[in-house]
């Protein structure tokens, strides 16, 4: 184990600084610089006086579906929950947006069911699809697949398509469900039924929760969210027809775990900057869970590794980004944080903590628990937040400099007690200019332009 490190200390309770190592990727390049939350990036959030969505001056929102409202196709309500997200680019400029709906079995407003895109009927999760103008005008809205369970995040496929996850190991004759789920699913926003409600059953039987794709060699990158202790892993699949286009994850492949030598647990990694060479692959025993759940499953007398709420991940710089939202040793875990943000790098094998927030780290988001992620136009990342109170996306620049993107303004709850729906799925347009984004509760898709740089 190596670890360099830049450190700037903050001063005054409501200022975050952000330890980088010194030799950190062209994502994080420059020095990390103590900021007050709001003062970089494009300044303040300005409240809405509609109370949605507070945003910076100069920016502004669309509000492109909320659940309950009748689905274009004529197929039903736009359904519950919506979280992970992707957008593609169509003709004539046109956007795809796929959407993830994490309903569960008691989920209360479920995903239609369509003829040749339900997987099982007694699923409520899947993915709804919107076709965009260029100016986010919404010119379509349907089902892109149903009757799968939990679709929580996923991730785009460099041939234009989209792997949704469902984050279950429930098995059929469970919560009435008549068949085995915890399967990723690929997803046409295009054309739905081009790709129907196949299980790509080679890449694992977990609670999934995001991928990322190697575009060059074809890699897919998984993260699991298991919630029980010993918590989950991180894998990577070997397609056996890397980079074969629409459907050819079907023609199956092999399921590896990421193993730390010395480290079963990645909370027990506090300093950002601490980089982990050699890292090793572990073959999974049974992908499809028939037994035992893989995290319970025998990776021989070195073991393997494992981490508490292991959620978002992303390809950029040649590498692959995933989040641990949170680690409690309460719940399980071997030491405590309110998030982390790793780097794996495959052509070096190497691992690296690149953020690390609270309690004893140089930088405590203002809320708690980063989750989706994805790499913005400018070259930094956009984190959104699950926690506690109003509910952020934040932006991270290049440069190690954390802000505020956007707040839910509205309070769905009572002045006594009040509950703010947790930000997912935030995506980017082809082009750069719009920015996606969930809301969990009340369900809501927004678009918002602005000067972005």
């Amino acid at each position: 184990m190596s670890a360099t490190r830049r450190q700037v200390l903050a001063t005054g309770a409501s200022v975050a600084g952000i330890a980088f190592t010194g030799a950190v990727s062209e994502l994080f390049a420059g020095t990390a610089v103590a900021q007050e939350v709001g003062r970089s990036g494009y300044g303040p959030l300005v409240p809405d006086p509609d109370g949605l969505l507070d945003l910076p001056k100069g920016f502004r929102y669309r509000v492109l579906s909320r659940t309950g409202d009748a689905l274009r196709s004529g197929e039903g309500e736009v359904p519950s929950n919506p979280d992970g997200m992707a957008a593609f680019a169509g003709r004539r400029g046109r956007v795809h947006l796929v959407r993830n709906h994490e309903n569960r079995a008691n989920g209360k407003i479920g995903v239609p069911t369509v003829d040749g895109l339900t997987y099982d009927p007694m699923g409520k999760g899947g993915c709804t699809a919107l076709e965009l103008d260029g100016r986010n005008h919404v010119l379509g809205e349907r089902v892109a697949i149903a009757g799968t369970a939990v679709n929580c995040a996923g991730g785009p496929t460099p041939w234009g398509t989209w792997l949704t996850c469902e984050e279950t190991e429930d098995k059929a004759g469970t919560n009435g469900y008549t068949k085995d789920h915890g399967f990723i699913f690929e997803v046409d926003g295009a054309d739905p039924h081009r790709s129907g409600a196949v299980p790509l059953k080679a890449m694992g039987r977990f609670q999934h929760e995001a991928i990322a794709i190697d575009p060059r060699e074809g890699v897919v990158y998984e993260t699991e969210d298991a919630f029980d202790r010993p918590f989950g892993l991180f894998y990577r699949f070997l397609p056996d027809k890397p980079l074969g286009g629409h459907g050819s994850l079907r023609a199956g492949g092999t399921l590896e775990a990421m193993r730390v030598p010395g480290v079963p647990d990645l909370s027990v990694v506090q300093e950002p900057g601490t980089a982990f060479d050699r890292i090793e692959w572990v073959p999974v025993p049974d992908p499809q869970a028939k037994e035992t759940p893989i995290r319970l499953q025998d990776f021989g007398k070195k073991g393997i590794t494992h981490a508490q709420k292991l959620e978002g991940c992303y390809w950029g710089d040649r590498s692959v980004y995933f989040v641990s939202s949170f680690a409690k040793s309460a719940e399980g875990s071997a030491a405590d944080h309110f998030g982390q943000v790793w780097k794996y790098e495959p052509h070096r094998r190497r691992l690296t903590l690149v953020v690390a927030f609270g309690p004893d780290t140089d930088i405590q988001l203002p809320g708690e628990s980063p989750d989706n992620i994805c790499l913005a136009p400018s070259g930094g990342l956009m984190v959104c937040e699950d926690g506690g109170g109003a509910q952020h996306v934040y932006g991270l620049t290049r440069g190690g400099e954390l802000y505020e993107m956007a707040r839910g303004a509205e309070n769905i709850g009572t002045p006594e007690e009040p509950e703010w729906g947790e930000f997912a799925g935030v995506t980017f347009a082809p082009d750069g200019g719009t920015m996606y984004v969930n809301c969990y509760t009340p369900g809501t898709t927004f678009a918002i332009t602005g000067p972005w740089r």
